[in-house]
């Protein structure tokens, strides 16, 4: 039996690949872990203890309504009876100030608002940490250009006190969903998972895969739960298996197949073969350059003789949908990077 409660401890002690402090904690886990509950009460103490006040990150203004229950109410039954939190709206609901206690703790933004909160950088200039709670979505919808917004809330709250950039601590929490997040390829983390990887660290990051096995076994024996045949959520909720795990390993199939297309990434061609008997979609460094369909994964690949990803939407939901179900084949960890790489939900 693995314990009740998550505990962050190890986490936030470990150094990044480099041996440095890192500037984002990332945990992903199975759903009812405790993720949540334990960092929303980490942020709480740090500003009890040291007055080191946070920023609640969302993607929508409209989240921000009632952010201080959101945030406080099972941790405030939970841990902190006494105390009470409230939010207050400023540059007509741009930000919330948040207040425990009557006293000034923290702020909560909308990555969606970054243009309009970059011109407000010298209120949140006191802030010391930002917690992103859900940052992978189970519907896979990203706000447009959300890894730019998230680096200019970033930069925008970690500027002032005399200097051009401050350590603002990032602990970025979620449950599994995919491997093509648009946070683990920014960070180049789908193509270094393991099966059984707990810890991974990266430059400047930390991550962690938790498998809560009381809250597992809880959803398991519901009946709500028992009642679906299909038991692909339960598997995400509750074993921390990725919903849209590609399942997906590097190997040459045979037989009969049909070209489909090439993919250019960091300016290397790569070609797609169809291997319609065995429901397989493989993917080498051998491109045939005369096939005429050809995408560009980056504008930097982009040039007269390839078409952007966002130009073939059906094309690549169809190889999404392989991808979702295992079907991909790579000839190599190239291969496979490009591909996390083009499929990626940006």
């Amino acid at each position: 039996m693995g314990n009740i409660y998550y505990d962050g401890t190890k986490l936030l002690n470990l150094k990044d690949i480099n041996g440095e402090k890192p500037g984002i904690i990332m945990c992903t886990g199975n759903r009812s872990a405790g993720k949540t509950t334990y960092f929303n009460r980490y942020v709480v103490n740090r500003f009890k203890k040291y007055n080191e006040k946070f920023v609640l990150l969302y993607r929508y203004k409209d989240e921000l309504d009632g952010v201080s229950d959101k945030f406080f109410k099972d941790i405030n039954t939970l841990f902190f009876p006494k105390d009470t939190m409230e939010s207050e709206k400023r540059e007509h609901g741009i930000y919330h100030n948040l207040y425990l206690n009557d006293k000034h703790c923290g702020y909560a933004l909308a990555m969606n608002s970054a243009d309009r909160i970059r011109k407000l950088s010298h209120f949140f200039s006191d802030a010391e940490r930002i917690l992103f709670d859900e940052f992978q979505t189970e519907t896979n919808k990203y706000i447009p250009g959300e890894i730019t917004k998230f680096r200019s809330i970033y930069t925008t709250i970690a500027r002032g006190q005399g200097k051009q950039i401050r350590d603002v601590q990032v602990i970025m929490l979620s449950n599994a969903i995919t491997l093509l997040n648009p946070y683990y390829q920014a960070f180049g983390i789908s193509e270094r998972l393991q099966k059984n990887t707990k810890f991974l660290r990266g430059e400047g990051f930390v991550l962690e895969f938790t498998l809560n096995e009381n809250a597992r076994d809880s959803m398991k024996q519901s009946a709500f739960n028992r009642a679906f045949i299909d038991t692909k959520y339960l598997d995400f909720a509750a074993e921390n298996v990725y919903l849209d795990d590609n399942k997906s390993f590097i190997d040459t199939p045979k037989g009969n197949n049909r070209y489909i297309g090439t993919i250019i990434y960091q300016n290397k061609s790569y070609g797609l073969r169809s291997y319609d008997d065995l429901g397989i979609v493989y993917v080498s460094d051998k491109p045939d350059l005369t096939y005429p369909f050809k995408i560009a994964v980056t504008t930097a690949d982009h040039d007269i003789n390839y078409v952007m990803l966002k130009k073939n939407d059906a094309f690549i939901t169809g190889l999404r949908w392989y991808f979702e179900k295992g079907c991909f084949r790579f000839k190599n960890l190239q291969s496979k990077s490009a591909i996390l790489t083009a499929l990626s939900y940006y």
